[in-house]
């Protein structure tokens, strides 16, 4: 079972903000832009607020018209420059949050190309899609919304306590006493609320997986009638999702009504106790006004920052998978031997040494794991000669298919060494040992492009003969052609309008349009009936010509021309022959031939 991002409660979450930080960092022109339209903002709404209490004490005090006029005019021009300057930070976080965002979804991808195969075997694709979409979309969410209003927020928290002050430092007393409870409260709610939101977005992912195998598998869970235990087991992730969400909002949501109360609460009393110090002239009818909007106004920029910290909390948690993604190890790559093409054919640039590509390939004692403990490979030993055709047989799970990945560097030995042309396949850079190998997969994959797209995905730079010709060789071109649009229609759901067979030719003529020195066929016929395998027979003879090649073997009547047969069970090699050979031996592989032991 593909195993999950970790669901555990972040263990730094000043290391998450400090990354957030850097990729906001990218863009500090922007954003210093955004901070001060922010501040500017913030001051004029401050300073239309104070405006009250000039106007009604110029009133009182005799002033008049002249004095209610001039007022309003100093506090409707104030109130234009702060929503221009509103007006411009919307725009700029628009586009900055974007660009923000752009940067991480790119520094995913770029790092999740680095990493190993084994990645993508023990982690479900689901889970790996939930980083892209949700994580992203909850970080681009939270810079869209937060960012500003936190300092915006920020700001008039704090130019509010300062207005309060300087109006009645004596009610600013109980005013303060209030803030501070509403502050421990919202510490509090948002500490048992953050460990919810990262199961959250866990369990999201999970979902999300699951969905995606579903879909995928739509035909096999026809085929079987398995429509009620699938619903159930979505049902069983979907619960889970709901409860962790239900944990997380139950927090989250008793924050706004506390701090609303508390703010009411202490309004009434700031109320009564101004108008009894209006009635002893311990301050000015003006100055009470001004003071009991600023009152209230200081509790909106409180309820936004709990509004807000939904958003934060489940950003944060979203970016923290995001960070554990690409802080993840990459492939390793300590090879220095690179592959190069000239007129003379393939070559080994080995520390200034030309060494020609022949395609000897050698395994020495080779062990390895999958899982530690468990070897999957004992002590392997084989050769390849230049040129030669060498399958290998046996039951599943017996390591044919993990010789192939050893070769690819998919994964690294344990022990032992795998040689090629003489040179540690560790020491090779892995794009080179890989370009230096075509492969033709079991299990086809094409992409969404056209047929001549596909098969160019061998060699980008392929022209239109060269792709047409490998076609021919894997006698694809044929069936191409009579296609609706020939070479250019289009491929959609991994082939989904072409026959298994159909697409395997595809997967043939993209390795042929590669020209690699060396071949590995991983039953690169077992989807295609008898006939149209007898019509590709010439040009796989063709593409095999004057190559070596590795053949991983079911059907045992594809193997008899190899010219060395090794027969694999439980990681070793039992047997070794040609055709001719192993069945004068009446061993196992004469079994299977003969079908008395069951490949399978």
């Amino acid at each position: 079972m593909p195993r999950m991002f970790s669901t555990r409660k972040p263990k730094d979450l000043v290391y998450t903000v400090r990354r957030l930080l850097s990729y906001m960092g990218r863009h500090r022109i922007s954003l210093l832009a955004v901070a001060i339209l922010v501040i500017v903002s913030v001051l004029c709404n401050l300073l239309g607020t104070y405006m009250i209490s000039p106007v009604i004490d110029g009133i009182v005090g005799g002033g008049g018209r002249e004095a209610l006029v001039r007022g309003v005019a100093i506090t409707a021009l104030v109130y234009a420059i702060g929503v221009l300057a509103a007006l411009g930070y919307s725009q700029i976080m628009a586009y900055s949050s974007q660009r923000i965002v752009y940067d991480i979804r790119k520094d995913l991808f770029s790092h999740m190309q680095t990493l190993p195969l084994s990645f993508f075997d023990s982690h479900q694709h689901g889970d790996v899609m939930s980083c892209y979409t949700n994580d992203v979309d909850t970080i681009s969410d939270a810079l869209n919304n937060s960012f500003s209003a936190v300092i915006k927020n920020g700001f008039q928290i704090l130019g509010t306590m300062t207005m309060l002050l300087v109006l009645n430092w004596r009610l600013s007393i109980i005013v303060a006493f209030s803030y501070l409870f509403m502050f421990l409260y919202v510490r509090y709610s948002a500490q048992h609320s953050k460990k919810f939101y990262r199961r959250h977005q866990a369990s999201l992912g999970r979902l999300d997986g699951y969905i995606q195998e579903m879909v995928a598998g739509q035909k096999v869970i026809k085929v079987f009638s398995h429509e009620e235990e699938n619903l159930r087991g979505f049902r069983e992730r979907n619960e889970e999702l709901k409860a962790m969400g239900t944990a997380a909002q139950s927090y989250a949501s008793t924050m706004i009504p506390a701090v609303v109360s508390i703010s009411f609460l202490t309004y009434t009393i700031v109320s009564l106790c101004g108008g009894f110090m209006v009635l002893a002239d311990l301050t000015t009818l003006g100055a009470l006004a001004s003071y009991l909007v600023f009152v209230r106004q200081a509790a909106a920029p409180i309820n936004q920052f709990t509004q807000q910290s939904s958003f934060l909390l489940s950003s944060l948690s979203g970016a923290e998978r995001i960070f554990e993604l690409i802080d993840m190890e990459g492939e390793a790559d300590d090879g220095d031997a690179t592959l190069g093409k000239d007129g003379d054919g393939w070559f080994w640039n080995d520390s200034g040494r030309r060494i020609t590509l022949r395609g000897d390939v050698r395994f020495e004692d080779v062990v390895f794991s999958y899982i530690p403990g468990h070897p999957v490979l004992k002590g392997v030993s084989l050769y390849a000669k230049p040129g030669q055709k060498i399958a290998f047989v046996g039951s599943t799970g017996a390591g044919k298919t993990t010789m192939t990945n050893l070769i690819n560097r998919f994964y690294d030995v344990d022990s032992g060494r795998i040689i090629f042309d003489g040179i540690d396949v560790r020491r090779i850079r892995k794009d080179d040992l890989r370009r230096s190998l075509g492969m033709v997969l079991q299990d086809t994959h094409l992409f969404t492009g056209t047929i001549r797209e596909n098969i160019r995905y061998g060699r980008l730079e392929a022209t239109d003969d060269e792709v047409e010709r490998a076609a021919r060789i894997a006698n694809a071109d044929s069936f191409i052609r009579r296609l609706p649009s020939g070479y250019d229609t289009m491929v959609v759901g991994d082939g989904a309008n072409l026959s298994q067979g159909q697409r395997q030719l595809l997967a043939i003529a993209r390795s042929a349009v590669a020209d690699p020195p060396v071949l590995i066929l991983d039953e690169a016929t077992s989807n295609i009936d008898t006939r149209t395998e007898d019509l590709i027979e010439k040009g796989m003879d063709r593409l095999m010509e004057g190559r070596t090649v590795f053949v991983i073997a079911h059907r045992l009547s594809t193997v008899r021309n190899a010219d060395a047969i090794l027969v694999l069970e439980d990681g070793r090699i039992i047997e070794r022959g040609d055709h001719e050979a192993l069945m004068a031996m009446k061993g196992r592989y004469y079994d299977l031939y003969t079908g008395l032991f069951e490949l399978e």
